[in-house]
């Protein structure tokens, strides 16, 4: 049975203090980050995605938002349209991860979720250390991997001294 693309970053935000600034990178048709604003009342969250009609199926699923707390732009993974050190937890579920540009977004002490909804063989030896090294040399602190249903989580966290 395939394991519901909510369930990774479900279970992985359970290990994360809550954010005041959020971004979900590949967001898809706006499911994740409307999951996060769910999770996180007071947030304000961003969701990118390269897909122009992705972003407008997520966009219209947002319907009133007086206050502005969602809300999504088209953004390949490796250029956000966001200022260093803007987000307190940025996520990814979908698409090339890029640990630099995610580390460029976050501030200090800040978490980086990465919650794939692909299932099996996502952390599967090779695949996994290359992942992990390339979080390290970004400053990433990995403080959670986790086995979910079918699939898995990483939760890290921006070392201070970044």
């Amino acid at each position: 049975m395939d394991t519901p693309a909510l369930t990774p970053l479900a279970a992985a935000v359970l290990h994360v203090p809550a954010p005041e600034r959020a971004l979900l990178i590949g967001c898809g048709d706006g499911e994740p980050a409307l999951f996060l604003t769910r999770e996180f009342p007071a947030a304000r969250v961003r969701g990118t995605d390269p897909s122009a009609e992705l972003i407008r199926q997520a966009q219209a699923k947002v319907g009133l938002d007086p206050e502005g707390r969602v809300a999504f732009k088209q953004a390949k993974p490796a250029a956000l349209p966001y200022p260093d050190g803007f987000f307190d937890l940025v996520a990814q579920t979908d698409g090339r991860v890029v640990p630099g540009e995610a580390a460029r977004v976050l501030h200090n002490g800040g978490h980086f979720i990465l919650a794939p909804s692909e299932t099996p063989g996502f952390a599967a030896g090779a695949r996994e250390r290359v992942l992990r090294h390339r979080l390290a040399r970004q400053g990433f602190v990995i403080e959670r991997a986790q086995p979910v249903g079918d699939g898995n989580f990483f939760v890290a966290r921006l070392d201070d001294a970044h």
